[in-house]
């Protein structure tokens, strides 16, 4: 069921309230039912959820966790998934099942957690520490000074050894690997600092390192933390497509009903899909009739017809009948699965990416160490003294050590989020900027994306009003997506009492709703089933007795915005590419009316990322925008991706960047900042380079004292973010 077809809650007073956040310790508990919830987004929504499932008899307990859009649910034996996941429905939320076991190993924002305690350390440790060493700058001697300096090393030893661990083990697993990072400078710089200042301390010497080392860490812990939370949201799409496999399933054994593992499920195996439930594995129909909805799977905007022989893959949603299946394929090779395992491989292709800022360290830190190591020989060899030639190669590894390098992609990616969050646009990965400002070419997918991905009837005013009624009568009890369009065209019409008097309503699966009317037989669904030839277009008919069918003819309304965004990313030199698994004839509409004239139809998911490739593969970087289980690994292969919020969950985990209005003309904006945001972290870059200039002569002629290292590289840092925030 889409967001669109529930009901909404009418009034929502909470969106303006900060929603508490919930550790998935609190609120996954082994055993629980665990269902995705990804239409919420505030405190009124949890509190909602989680009240309506406590009145659901055989629920004990409900806990909502708004970060992960998941809430888990402790019930008695009996309570089915589906009970619940109807129970949610009915309060206008989407709801999916999710595997538990799947999902046990989720430790919830540990990293951050990590990060942000690191940065309160040395923040404290580097403020303690300035203070002491205000007075040594002011001018205390001997003894004075000597019991500052201690004091400052009682402080700053423990802080630099806890806060500096994600600088020390980064760098150590380059070391390994016999290669060089940022974090290689850093950490020489810092350990040398420490280890130097403590030597001096002992020696009762004048100057000492520790603010400098502490200001160090604390800057790049900032750079670090802001670069995570740009991309904290992002999760693993291969993990959450396995985790949307139906854990369970109704085998039949020995003519008896029983609930087990799908992992249990053997090819022969006889299994039962009821009418509403997803399809558990790859399967063959037996017996039955039915529709089924595979628009999640490969775009379709319709749902297809089903029989005995037809083949079922995992995933696809029963819509009608009752249909009993034989497995062909255990759910480890299912369909769902190798979409997953298509996935897992086109993230991993992805990851290869280099972002600017590690350009940039490729370059700056053998420069940095050959710079500190001609320092140190260089005074060595003139002057003799070891002492001075260790304290000037420290002072060129501070100064020149890379706060500026550190802070000038996170401070510009952040600022830039800020600006986009508030127009609607998420950014959850750290390079998604860097990716999109290099976009030159887009795909489209169409159900869902371009179009809202539900029927909507043409000319209903045309329409005999008796007729819609009637229409809309037979419509209501069933979930097909065109009986749906029926009965919101009908609207008030269908509270107003005054309905036709239909008889024996049964819903024929595969085929429509027929009916009594007076004693004239009524049927409304296929074409083809009320004795008319099928139209152009996507319609249904009604048909009254003998009297003359009344058709129905459907269109997929455009999303709002989508033209708008065409014909803009065209004026910014972008290629159009539109590549769907829906019907040619549906697509060509809908090409034509946005001015596409690159279009592929038909297409499965790895006919989706063979289109990546190939345009890839010619030097273009790829923009890929989708919203289905069939454009999740074209969006993990793709340069950079977007999905609208309405996307099923895997695709929104899949893309980088996810548009939280219905409106997709932001899309434009977010290329717009994308490009600016290129060019504030160049800026940046030059910047650093320019500081660099100026402050390498002096640090390598000695004059760079700890109290001059320490205002120069903060003063380096805050050029830097002042910059980056002008995005704002």
């Amino acid at each position: 069921m889409s967001p669109q077809a529930l009901p909404r809650p009418a009034v929502c007073p909470a969106c303006t309230i900060p929603a508490p956040e919930v550790t998935p310790s609190d609120a996954e508990r082994p055993g629980d039912i665990i269902l995705s919830l990804p239409t919420i987004h505030c405190a009124g929504c949890i509190s909602t959820v989680e009240k309506g499932l406590a009145q659901v008899k055989g629920v004990r307990d409900a806990r909502v966790n708004l970060s992960l859009k998941r809430v888990s649910i402790s019930a008695d034996p009996g309570i089915s998934a589906e009970q619940l996941v109807k129970a949610v429905e009915a309060l206008g939320y989407e709801a999916h099942e999710l595997d538990p076991a799947l999902l046990a190993e989720s430790k919830g924002d540990k990293v951050g957690r990590n990060l942000l305690m690191r940065l309160a350390v040395a923040g404290f440790a580097v403020m303690n520490v300035m203070l002491l060493s205000v007075a040594v700058w002011s001018g205390a001697e001997a003894a004075t000074r000597d019991l500052l300096h201690w004091f400052s090393a009682m402080i700053a030893l423990p802080a630099i050894a806890f806060s500096a661990q994600p600088f020390f083990a980064n760098a150590w697993s380059a070391l390994k690997a016999r290669k060089l990072n940022m974090d290689v400078p850093i950490s020489l710089a810092i350990l040398l600092a420490a280890g130097m200042s403590l030597y001096e301390t002992t020696q009762s010497g004048e100057h000492a390192y520790f603010d400098a080392a502490l200001s160090l860490t604390f800057f790049l812990l900032a750079g670090r933390y802001l670069d995570y939370r740009t991309r904290a949201s992002a999760r693993s799409a291969a993990q959450e497509l396995a985790a949307l496999e139906v854990p369970r399933a109704i085998k039949l054994v020995a003519g008896n009903e029983t609930m087990v593992p799908v992992s249990e499920l053997m090819p022969g195996d006889i299994v039962v899909v009821k009418p509403g439930t997803r399809v558990p594995v790859d399967g063959q129909v037996l017996t039955g009739e039915s529709e089924i909805d595979r628009a999640f799977l490969t775009g379709e905007s319709l749902p297809a017809y089903v029989g005995p022989d037809a083949e079922l893959r995992a995933g696809e949603v029963n819509l009608t009948g009752p249909l009993t299946m034989r497995v062909t394929a255990q759910a480890k090779d299912s369909t769902l699965q190798k979409v997953a395992n298509l996935v897992a491989l086109a993230e991993t292709s992805r990851n290869r990416y280099t972002s600017l800022a590690d350009r940039a360290a490729a370059i700056y830190a053998p420069g940095v160490h050959l710079l500190a190591l001609l320092a140190f020989v260089g005074w060595y060899w003139f002057g003799g003294d070891l002492r001075l030639a260790l304290n000037i190669a420290i002072s060129v590894l501070i100064i020149t050590c890379p706060c500026a390098l550190g802070l000038a992609v996170p401070a510009v990616t952040t600022a830039a989020s800020g600006r986009l969050y508030r127009r609607g646009i998420l950014l959850k990965s750290g390079t998604a900027l860097e990716r999109l400002a290099e976009a030159d070419t887009v795909i489209f997918d169409k159900t869902g994306t371009l179009t809202q991905g539900r029927p909507r009837l043409d000319d209903a005013q045309l329409i005999p009003a008796d007729r819609l009624l009637i229409a809309a009568a037979l419509a209501r009890t069933s979930n097909h997506p065109l009986a749906k369009a029926l009965v919101e065209a009908a609207g008030d019409k269908l509270d107003s009492g005054d309905l036709p008097g239909l008889t024996d309503i049964r819903e024929v699966p595969g085929y429509g709703i027929e009916a009594t009317l007076d004693g004239k037989p009524v049927r409304l669904g296929r074409p083809e089933w009320v004795g008319i030839e099928a139209p152009d277009t996507t319609a249904t008919c009604l048909k009254i007795g003998k009297q003359e069918p009344t058709v129905f003819r459907f269109t997929d309304a455009l999303r709002p915005g989508a033209a708008p965004l065409v014909a803009r990313l065209k004026e910014m030199g972008f290629d159009i590419h539109l590549v769907t698994g829906d019907s040619p004839k549906a697509t060509e509409q809908v090409a034509r009316e946005l001015g596409i004239d690159n279009v592929i139809a038909g297409a499965i998911p790895e006919d989706k990322i063979a289109a990546v490739d190939k345009l890839a593969a010619q030097g273009r970087k790829v923009l890929m925008i989708g919203d289905g289980l069939n454009d999740t690994a074209a969006l993990a292969r793709a340069h950079v991706s977007i999905s609208p919020a309405s996307a099923l969950d895997v695709a929104r985990v899949a893309a980088d960047i996810i548009i939280l209005g219905q409106d997709f003309a932001v899309i434009s904006e977010a290329v717009e900042t994308a490009r600016s945001a290129r060019s504030r972290i160049k800026e940046n870059f030059a910047l650093a380079a320019i500081y660099n200039m100026i402050a390498v002569p002096i640090a390598l002629a000695g004059l760079a004292t700890p109290l001059l290292a320490a205002l120069a590289m903060s003063a380096s840092s805050i050029t830097v973010t002042l910059n980056s925030w002008r995005l704002r």
